[in-house]
């Protein structure tokens, strides 16, 4: 219950969390993109449109994990965004500490999130159980 998942499916409640920190992080990212080439054109770099692009895409598939986060390997591919939101700190220093309030996000609603789905699940054959048994007389 209290482990990180790689790959696999999850519990309803949390491939919803995971979600909305991936469709949360795709507007942060875009805004990282949008600095990355104001930066390369102040600078004189003729690579900003290319940092605008990579981090657009990044932005997409950002997007593009959320709605795949149902599938086994939606949470590895959103894994795989957590650690390339982290590489952008190479071309964007301040995205550093974007990607580690992802991360800490990311972590805490995979944790909390198994968590409350456990819970729902126990509530849930608790329910059956009681539903189950013959009415008492008396």
């Amino acid at each position: 219950m209290n482990r990180l998942t790689f790959y696999g499916p999850l519990g309803k409640f949390s491939w919803r969390m995971l979600a909305t920190v991936l469709a949360g992080e795709s507007v942060i990212v875009f805004f990282g993109a949008l600095v990355a080439r104001a930066m390369a054109s102040a600078g004189g770099d003729d690579r900003g449109g290319a940092w605008l692009a990579t981090g657009s895409a990044l932005a997409v598939l950002c997007v593009v994990g959320a709605g795949l986060m149902r599938r086994p390997w939606g949470v590895t591919l959103g894994w795989v965004v957590q650690a390339l939101t982290l590489l952008s700190a190479l071309v964007v220093p301040a995205m550093l500490l974007v990607g580690l309030i992802f991360l800490a996000l990311w972590v805490l609603c995979m944790l909390q999130g198994a968590k409350i789905d456990a819970l729902q699940a126990q509530r849930e054959a608790q329910a059956r159980e009681e539903s189950a048994r013959p009415p008492s007389v008396g």
